[in-house]
């Protein structure tokens, strides 16, 4: 082949290739078109049936709205009739009282209408009676031969003579039944009778001086418009006295815990030298957490010493306490630690086992230690704590009996009652010389002489009985009472004594003669 034929070939393929490539470009284009198309008429059919579907559920949600608007329109209405009805049965029942109230309101005036018209006739009657009474004294008077007051002192005199017997017979009878009726009023008087023998004690037994570095020391206590001392005495209630004596602050308060407190809280003020409401409260605080195992520590130190085992934990707090009370100068708690010890003793001497006895001696003054915060006598407190921590019969019954407020009935209880005279009664336990001790006992012995028909009289146990010899000619078994009662008066008004004193009288007939 020549050249020429190679070229034209080549051309043609060339060509062919063009063609091929245009035809097939064409096509692609064609079938492209075709597609396009038939993508554009599945598009208009989908937003032809979103169309459908959005108008569908439009309509749906229409109808969906307008049976929850019937439906809210349906519960407003009823409960707006609910709520009518419920006004209109308000409306019935106010009305209905408004009647009942104007009835009962006519019902009270014609009650005091006819309260009135009673009044008016009792009145009427009254008088009537008056002047019938005053005609019937002054036939009276004409017929006796008396005026009224003649005739009532002619009555009165008639009836002293005649009812001496029934006298004595209805002051027993009085005072039984006062003791029956008034316990309230017997722990007033108990109340009132520890007062009044606390009297001559109360400076010393109820005061603590704290001793300041300097005078300027109480200015800073005061503080800025008193600030500090009112937040020390709220928080201990405690008075504190602050006068012109040199650098010192008396603290005052019956409750010898409080008081306490109160002395070493205001010790650690000082001391630390900041002194304002907060640190005083801080301060408060470290006293009674001190104080509070001070107190523990004295109770478990004393039930120690004593030998007693068993007692109930809050039992020991509470004899802890007594280490910060006394009684006419003498520590409760070695007063009763004292009679602890005496009672074994006493017990071991009469061949009984001690352990009762000491336990009954160590709590018999347990109710002094609340004797400030509970109302009542020290035994009667005493009592209640006792049984309420568990404590045995005979415990109880010597806490009890140790005054004689009632009857000894076991010899635990006589042992604590001597025990308890021996340590509290005898000259010099407490703060009353020899001297003066003799001196009450000859008071009290002469007071009870002065009374005719006294033979003689004998003051024992310290002075808390006097025992009382009477004539038995001069002196009538119905007359005793109203003696006792006569002597214990002029006790009450001449002497001044610790507790109570009781005074027995005894009266005793006999007849002697001889065989010969």
């Amino acid at each position: 082949m020549d050249v020429l034929s190679i070229i034209l070939i080549v051309v043609a393929l060339i060509v062919g290739a063009g063609v091929g490539i245009i035809v097939g470009n064409l096509y692609r284009k064609k079938v492209a078109e075709a597609e396009i198309g038939s993508a554009e008429q599945e598009a208009k059919r989908i937003v032809a049936d979103a169309m459908k579907t959005a108008e569908a559920k439009k309509k749906e949600a229409i109808l969906e709205g307008k049976d929850e608007v019937h439906r809210l329109r349906n519960e407003s209405e009823k409960e707006l009739s609910d709520r009518r009805k419920e006004v209109q049965r308000q409306e019935r029942r106010i009305q209905q009282k408004e009647e009942t109230l104007d009835r009962k309101l006519d019902n009270v005036e014609k009650k005091e209408d006819r309260v009135a018209k009673k009044m008016k006739d009792a009145e009427a009657r009254l008088a009537e009676v008056e002047t019938i009474k005053k005609s019937q004294f002054e036939m009276l008077e004409r017929i006796s031969g008396y005026t009224v007051d003649q005739a009532k002192s002619y009555l009165l005199n008639e009836l002293e003579k005649e009812l001496s017997h029934e006298k004595s017979l209805k002051i027993m009878e009085y005072e039984q039944q006062l003791k029956d009726e008034s316990d309230k009023r017997a722990r007033n008087i108990i109340s009132l009778a520890i007062q009044r023998c606390a009297a001559d004690q109360v400076a010393e037994a109820t005061v603590s001086v704290v001793p300041l570095p300097n005078d300027e020391m109480k200015g800073r206590i005061i503080g800025r418009e008193g600030r500090n001392i009112r937040a020390i005495e709220t928080l201990t209630g405690v008075d504190l006295i602050i006068d012109d004596t040199p650098e010192a602050i008396t603290l005052s308060s019956f409750e010898p815990v409080r008081r306490e407190i109160a002395r070493i809280s205001l010790e650690k003020l000082i001391s630390d030298g900041r002194i304002h409401p907060a640190r005083v409260e801080e301060m408060v605080e470290k006293a009674r957490r001190e104080v509070e195992n001070s107190i523990k520590q004295a109770g478990e130190r004393a039930v120690l010493d004593a030998g007693v085992n068993g007692l109930h934990p809050e039992l020991v707090k509470i004899l802890g306490r007594l280490k910060y009370r006394t009684s006419y100068g003498q520590n409760v708690l070695n007063h009763s630690l004292e009679v602890c010890y005496l009672s074994g003793i006493i017990a071991s001497e009469l061949g009984l086992d001690p352990t009762v006895a000491k336990r009954a001696g160590l709590l018999h003054d347990i109710g002094k230690a609340l004797d400030h915060e509970i109302e009542g006598s020290h035994v009667e407190i005493g009592v209640d704590v006792a049984r309420k921590y568990k404590e045995s019969d005979a415990v109880i019954h010597a806490i009890q009996a140790h005054h004689g407020d009632v009857e000894a009935k076991t010899v635990v209880a006589c042992i604590v009652q001597a025990a308890d005279a021996i340590s509290a009664a005898r000259p010099g336990a407490r703060r009353e010389n020899l001297e003066n001790y003799i001196k009450r006992l000859q008071k009290l012995e002469e007071v009870a002489s002065s009374f005719k028909g006294v033979e003689t009289s004998f003051a024992i146990q310290a002075g808390r009985e006097i025992r009382i010899m009477v004539k038995p000619e001069q002196v009538k078994d119905d007359s005793m009472a109203s003696l006792a009662r006569d002597i214990c008066k002029k006790i009450e008004e001449d002497l001044e004594y610790p507790g109570q004193i009781k005074v027995n009288i005894i009266r005793e007939s006999r007849a002697i003669d001889y065989a010969k």
